[in-house]
């Protein structure tokens, strides 16, 4: 992925993640003519991105979110905000609530940013023979199925599916967990998290493949970007403090994390 790649090759010295040290890519003598140098300011443009929300202003009032234009700049803005969450994601330990609701604060997307859950009904996924591999479960222990959508500011950020194990998780949770609305991380808070990726699925890239090797698209500043609705997908296993797997899940983080449109 970009992020990653950029720091491999040295030109993002540190990504800011929470506090104001900005640093931007390392000079570097770039031999690769105009598409080594349109990597280079990419490079700059996701590290900035990327520590957006540290040198945010005030984080009061909720941003308007303007429809984002078909330009190639936009594209770079769109693929530099993709890559940041999906690396917030990767490199977080806790659950994804936790990092919709700094998302949505740092982005203002709500006059109150926090993350709700809206459980939905008469869906039924059941359990793999793999999953309960992975959650060190028999095939006779239960196993209960939860999906839901993530929102912010009336924005569904996040459909997530989830496989957890009522036996590990309590009778007060299992009740929150099956009875209300309550985001999963918010509900399992108690159990002290520990998140484990097991993979990440990017569903749709802003700029096409070989972009770098050619001209950029032609620029179309009075049309909206075209997004399709599902963005990029993570799966994880949530282990408790003693490092035993209660719950794996599957979230698909849609458009609407872009909601707030362009700078």
């Amino acid at each position: 992925m970009l992020t990653f790649a950029l720091a491999r090759l040295g030109w993002i010295k540190s990504l800011c993640y929470g506090n104001s040290g900005v640093r931007l890519p390392l000079p570097r003598k770039m031999p690769y003519g105009n598409a080594g140098m349109r990597c280079r300011w990419i490079g700059t443009f996701v590290t900035l991105n990327l520590c957006a929300s540290a040198i945010s202003a005030d984080s009061a009032l909720p941003r308007a979110g303007a429809s984002w234009p078909d330009t190639f700049l936009a594209r770079v803005e769109v693929l530099a905000l993709i890559e940041a969450l999906n690396a917030r994601v990767l490199g977080a330990s806790c659950t994804v609530t936790e990092i919709l609701d700094k998302w949505c604060a740092d982005h203002k997307m709500a006059s109150e940013p926090v993350v709700h859950a809206r459980r939905i009904t008469g869906m039924e996924k059941p359990v793999s023979p793999e999953q309960r591999q992975r959650l060190q479960v028999g095939p006779e222990e239960e196993v209960t199925y939860r999906h839901v959508e993530l929102t912010c500011g009336g924005h569904i950020l996040v459909e997530a599916d989830n496989w957890y194990v009522p036996s590990r998780v309590g009778t007060e949770i299992n009740r929150v967990l099956t009875t209300t609305d309550t985001p999963f991380g918010r509900a399992v808070q108690d159990l002290k998290p520990i998140r484990e990726n097991l993979s990440v699925e990017i569903l749709w890239k802003p700029l096409p493949e070989g972009w770098e090797l050619g001209p950029p698209p032609a620029d179309r500043p009075g049309e909206a970007l075209a997004m399709p609705w599902q963005l990029f997908q993570h799966r994880a296993v949530i282990n408790n403090y003693k490092h035993q797997p209660f719950s794996e899940v599957r979230e698909i983080f849609t458009r609407d994390v872009l909601a707030f449109g362009p700078p």
